[in-house]
């Protein structure tokens, strides 16, 4: 058995030594032991972060830790007081080693955080494992007990024993989930780095077929840089229930779909986009990011306003790589980026924050009329500040330069613990177009963000288009649940200009009851301009509103090629997106 005894001789090669039991795993708890090395401190400080790295949101994450406890080298119990929500402090008389022992309750899969059951661990040291700022840098050990079918997996080297890992510090192991149970596992490689892919969970995925597409993902890193940050890179996938999203760590990803999300082809792309957006960030945000976020401070909000370049510019060149690994065709692509379009045009908050803003703000949004109504998303309007970006260095150098190359810059110049700010990133700009980029920073990223698509798109010689079955429906801006709740009201929208609000429940249009199944066709009964009664309860007071219907395309947003586009058009969609151009003579895709 694997006591303090191990872990105290396992501290002659790593500092900092922890031991979690999984052995018990029926209610979702462990038991964790810590042992940090000789302090003079009389005040030693231990924390807990309090959120976790790829998630801009402060966590309740010390909630999980019970019965803490703490003794000396001796064995004697030490006394421990709780002083912040992931900080406490322990009382020494004299120097000496401190072992610590708590339960862990695990039980947050959904936030990637921490999960225990009979078939698995999913284990994010930000939620599991204490540190201490006085031993933050030096390196550790996690050693574990786990049922003897589990097989261990993490982004770690492994360490002399079975189901243990190394770090060289403890922002590696915060860096570096740990999957361990029962799982299926494939190792592949590309362009001379080695990759894993681990799924824990029963569901309809052809492993065969996500390796297959993830060596083609894999082998396209070099479209943008030069060089990679890792040897071995790990992809892990959560099959599962109630579940979904993913998040980016140094040389390795947790991956979140519902089990039976990845036959269908669209639900499919759902999981490689994912993919890829996650294998971005291994450069972008892992290997180079924003100054207010180097190095990480686990214990309160990490400030920037630069996290549009970090989440916007990583989805802005996914389906890039996707594209040029042939891994989504090019009507796929196409598709992808219409919606977005779309979805920025339905999106009024768009109107009223800039992206800079956007990024400061992150650590204090959320969902509802604020997110949708009053603020920017560093995402979706991050992604399509890089595309307008982009398009500008293409057209100041004559298709020299484009984005990929700042982005090479950064990860070449700015590389972790180095940190960039907003001048960095403006001098890239400059060093490549010889241009001043102070106003075009103003204009798109200071200002809210308005962009002329058509004018934008033009230029790689494709139009926006609704499609030829797509018909002018009536509109209302306001999105009921299955409860006929309203989740959504659209600033500016029929509904909004008639004073309906998120929250509201609707009970009859034109004095006739309706069910949340049946609104959206009850509304196509009417004509877009017409006026329509609205009855339903606000803060548990019948009312009755009229609303003046807009109106809507019924058909999807879609980019095609304009007519007789020009060589230099062709070459601009070449330079942009590094794939030949796409259409034949009569403006139809290529198969």
């Amino acid at each position: 058995m694997l006591t303090f005894s191990g872990l105290f001789s396992a501290a002659i090669q790593a500092e900092v030594s922890y031991l979690i039991d999984l052995t018990q795993p029926l209610h979702h708890s462990a038991s964790v032991e810590v042992h940090f090395p000789k302090t003079s401190s009389s005040h030693f400080t231990v924390n807990l972060p309090v959120w976790r790295t790829g998630k801009y949101q402060v966590l309740p994450l010390a909630d999980s830790i019970r019965s803490f406890s703490a003794q000396d080298e001796a064995g004697e119990p030490l006394p421990v007081v709780r002083v912040a929500s992931g900080e406490w402090q322990v009382e020494l008389a004299k120097p000496t080693a401190v072992s610590l022992t708590y339960r862990l309750h695990a039980n947050q899969l959904g936030e990637r955080v921490a999960h225990i059951d009979e078939t698995h661990a999913f284990l994010d040291a930000s939620g599991v494992f204490v540190y201490s700022p006085e031993f933050r840098d030096e390196a550790v050990t996690v050693s574990m007990k786990v049922p003897d079918s589990w097989q261990s997996y993490s982004g770690m080297e492994k360490g002399e024993r079975a189901h243990s890992f190394v770090g060289s510090s403890y922002d590696v192991l915060v860096d570096s989930p740990i999957e361990t149970g029962i799982n299926e596992y494939r190792q592949f490689s590309a362009d001379g780095r080695d990759y894993e892919i681990v799924v824990w969970g029963e569901g309809n995925y052809d492993l065969d077929k996500m390796v297959a597409d993830l060596t083609k993902l894999s082998g396209q890193a070099r479209a943008i840089w030069e060089g990679y940050p890792f040897e071995r890179y790990v992809y892990m996938v959560h099959a599962t229930s109630g579940a979904s999203g993913a998040t980016e760590h140094l040389n390795s990803t947790i991956i979140q779909r519902p089990r039976f999300s990845f036959r269908e082809r669209k639900d499919y792309l759902g999981f490689i986009k994912t993919a890829s957006h996650e294998f971005v960030h291994t450069w972008n945000v892992k290997a180079y990011r924003p100054q207010g976020l180097v190095p990480y401070d686990y214990q309160n909000e990490n400030m920037s306003e630069l996290l549009w370049l970090s989440e916007g510019s990583t989805s802005y060149f996914q389906s890039q790589l996707l594209l040029r690994a042939e891994v989504i065709s090019v009507k796929e692509f196409f598709e992808d980026l219409a919606k977005r379009i779309a979805r920025n045009e339905l999106t009024p908050g768009r109107e009223f924050q800039s992206v800079a803003e956007a990024s400061v703000n992150q650590w204090a949004s959320g969902d509802g009329d604020y997110a949708t109504n009053h603020s920017a998303n560093i995402y979706s309007e991050g992604f399509l500040t890089s595309l307008a970006l982009d398009f500008s260095l293409l057209d100041e150098t004559n298709l020299k330069h484009s984005y990929r190359d700042v982005h090479k810059a950064l990860y070449r110049d700015h590389r972790v613990p180095a940190g960039f700010d907003v001048s960095d990133v403006k001098q890239i700009l400059r060093n490549l177009s010889g241009e001043d980029y102070n106003a075009w920073w103003q204009a798109h990223i200071n200002s809210p963000l308005s962009l002329d698509f058509s004018a934008l798109l033009k230029k790689a010689g494709l139009k926006l288009e609704h499609s030829k079955d797509s018909k002018s429906v009536p509109y209302t801006g306001m999105k009921p649940d299955s409860s006929l709740i309203l989740t959504q009201v659209l600033r500016d929208s029929p509904a909004w200009n008639a004073g309906i609000v998120t929250g509201d429940e609707v009970v009859a249009v034109n004095g006739l009851k309706v069910t949340a199944k049946g609104f959206g066709a009850r509304i196509k009964d009417f004509k877009v301009g017409g006026q329509i009664e609205i009855t339903l309860f606000s803060d548990d007071r019948l009312k009755s509103v009229l609303l003046t219907l807009g109106e809507q395309h019924s058909g999807p947003l879609m980019l095609k090629s304009v007519k007789k586009p020009s060589r230099s058009q062709k070459a601009f969609f070449e330079a942009w997106l590094g794939i030949d151009w796409p259409f034949d003579r009569k403006g139809l895709l290529k198969s």
